[in-house]
């Protein structure tokens, strides 16, 4: 239970397994039984192949709200060898079929609510829709003409509050109603879901109303949506959430006990009739299976036929495949030799015209001259040798002392010095030209630190 203090319907079973007592609790109050839900007696011969269903008053049963009647279609099911073996040749009885969508009729006022179910192809969750109008009762008239009208919920111009339940999840037994929008003559316009009532499945189940939200539906009959919401709760869970060959009652009566004896029918005979000649002027009894009328062929001569059949069947389309495979080679093949000559024929054209125009040309023209000549080769293990760095210029001669960097700039290397040419050597008698400053200047003496002239 989501919350004490809202209302809820408690589904609880009785005595009776036809019977259903639905109870009524709001803000932790003691459950008292507010309705019943009443399922049609299987013994009735009308109620075979039917699902009807109907809720009422807890206290006075004949007092009938609403109720559902489904009658669905039956399909003969078909069965592989096997399962034929396994039931000797006997066809199965017919299955039902889940409808996509029921009917409730309400009772004074007189409404038909119709439900429609479908599935989602993304997620896989059904869910079942239904609209309510929002005026269902007449405007009190004293006009004779006003009273014939039909009601407002027959008009299709009255505007109506669509409704929808939805299974909380795929697998989820659960379901929640939602008021998703509004609907006129046809015409539906998508509005936020709002939640309603919340249906929980279990071992005891339960029917919660979102009272906040309730008053936010702007409906006349309240009390007809309270009871469109119980009854089609159990309608979607009995055919929908939890589908079973009974609920349709497809067998009719309920089947007879273990070591019971089985009731004569009207087509037996007595045995005084056996006895006399009075049987002939008996009518044949009447029978309602096929299978009695006529010869079941024995089983294992309609499986071999039927393997016969497949095998020759099988065999007749592998030799077509065999055909055509032989049909596409000998194409292929075709087409090959085909380009084969076609290629062949290309090279004598051009090996023809080739031959024609060195009859008619000749070969003069042709020669282009001797081929340009490579430069020589270096021989074996000799490597050009990159060339040297040039020569480093001779340094000059040593500054005299006192020369300051202000004083002007020194002689430039190979620029004469003490009037002296190029050609001439210098007034030291050194036979050469030699780096200032060597230990060998002839002095003998060490050479002074220069000065520097910043200091």
């Amino acid at each position: 239970m989501l919350d004490e203090n809202l209302p809820a319907f408690f589904y609880r079973r009785s005595s009776n397994p036809l019977l259903t007592i639905l109870y009524f609790t709001q803000s932790g109050s003691e459950p008292i039984g507010e309705y019943s839900i009443q399922k049609i007696n299987p013994d009735l011969p009308q109620s075979k192949n039917k699902y009807a269903v109907a809720l009422g008053d807890a206290a006075i049963r004949d007092v009938i709200f609403a109720e559902v009647l489904i009658e669905p279609e039956f399909q003969q099911p078909t069965l592989s060898a096997a399962e034929v073996r396994q039931q000797n040749g006997v066809p199965p009885p017919p299955v039902p079929l889940i409808p996509d969508g029921f009917t409730m009729q309400l009772y004074n006022p007189e409404q038909q609510v119709v439900v429609k179910g479908e599935k989602s192809t993304w997620t896989g969750k059904e869910s079942w829709e239904f609209e309510m109008p929002q005026q269902s009762f007449r405007v009190p008239s004293a006009s004779k003409l006003d009273r014939q009208q039909n009601d407002p919920g027959a008009n299709s111009l009255t505007p109506k509050i669509i409704f929808k339940w939805k299974r909380d999840s795929k697998f989820s037994k659960d379901m929640t109603c939602y008021m998703t929008g509004t609907s006129v003559d046809g015409r539906k316009s998508k509005d936020p879901d709002i939640t309603l009532a919340m249906y929980k499945h279990g071992k005891e189940p339960s029917l919660t109303l979102y009272e906040p939200n309730l008053r936010r539906v702007e409906i006349e009959d309240r009390k007809g949506l309270e009871l469109v919401l119980l009854l089609g709760a159990e309608v979607i869970r009995e055919i929908y959430l939890f589908p079973n060959r009974d609920s349709f009652n497809v067998a009719g009566a309920p089947s007879r006990r273990k070591n019971s004896r089985p009731t004569p029918g009207p087509s037996s005979t007595s045995p005084a009739l056996m006895m006399t000649s009075a049987l002939g002027s008996v009518p044949p009894a009447k029978t309602t299976s096929p299978v009695t009328q006529l010869p079941t062929p024995p089983l294992d001569t309609a499986v071999d036929a039927e393997t016969k059949r497949l095998q020759a069947l099988v065999q007749q389309e592998e030799r077509d495949r065999e055909k055509r495979d032989r049909a596409e080679q000998q194409r292929i093949k075709k087409m090959l030799e085909d380009e084969d000559r076609e290629r062949q024929r290309r090279d004598a054209e051009v090996a023809r015209e080739t031959e024609r125009l060195r009859r008619q040309f000749g070969l003069a023209g042709q020669d282009f001259g001797p081929k340009p000549s490579l430069p020589p080769r270096q021989g074996n293990g000799q490597q050009l040798q990159p060339p040297g760095p040039p020569p480093r210029p001779v340094s000059a001669e040593p500054r005299p002392h006192g020369f300051g960097w202000f004083q002007g700039l020194g002689h430039s290397p190979g620029a004469p010095q003490n009037g002296g040419g190029y050609g001439q050597s210098s007034a030291s008698g050194s036979g050469g030209r030699r780096r200032g400053g060597s230990a060998d200047s002839g002095t003998g003496k060490m050479m002074k630190k220069k000065k520097s002239t910043f200091f």
